[in-house]
């Protein structure tokens, strides 16, 4: 297994739509044994597929709390097939905004379907920060960004922040 880099945003790779997975193999199970020790050491409860900048439809998450059993979660082509009417807010992070935090509203639950590293096909209904986290990973595989979520004055006082962290770094 492997620790990969996550791409900070602005980077442009974290607009793009992620394609479906054609072909459950090896290098995709792989993959996601990767992307769940990447998000390990992060630490992160959740990591989708182009934070590593690999345009795949495929995440991970892990809400188990320090202390408890690891319980990892491997999503691939998920979708969500229902939301409820009714919406929560939570506060949200994200690997690729490090250290920015904002609260984002959402359906406070959902029922994704998805298939796991075995390709069976299995559902899910979330609800609380399960729900959260699936819906904030499953956006990346779209190209969206919590910020993406919330004003535009408040994005792009996040986004100037990181780049100009970006810009102190080099």
């Amino acid at each position: 297994m492997a620790t990969l880099p996550i791409l900070v945003a602005p980077d442009p790779r974290l607009k793009l739509k992620a394609k479906p997975v054609e072909q459950i193999d090896e290098q995709v199970r792989t993959l996601l044994d990767d992307m769940l020790e990447t998000m390990y050491a992060a630490p992160g409860i959740g990591l989708a597929a182009p934070q590593i900048g690999v345009s795949q439809r495929l995440l991970v998450l892990d809400l188990a709390r320090e202390g408890e059993a690891k319980r990892p979660m491997k999503v691939i082509n998920p979708e969500i097939v229902w939301a409820s009417d009714e919406d929560s807010e939570h506060n949200e992070g994200c690997l690729s905004l490090p250290e920015h935090y904002a609260d984002v509203v959402r359906p406070a639950e959902v029922k994704v379907r998805y298939q796991d590293e075995t390709g069976e096909t299995r559902e899910v209904h979330a609800s609380g920060l399960l729900s959260t986290c699936l819906q904030h990973e499953m956006d990346h595989l779209d190209g969206v960004l919590f910020v993406d979520r919330i004003s535009a004055l408040r994005r792009n006082m996040i986004l100037r922040k990181l780049i100009k962290a970006r810009r102190t770094d080099d």
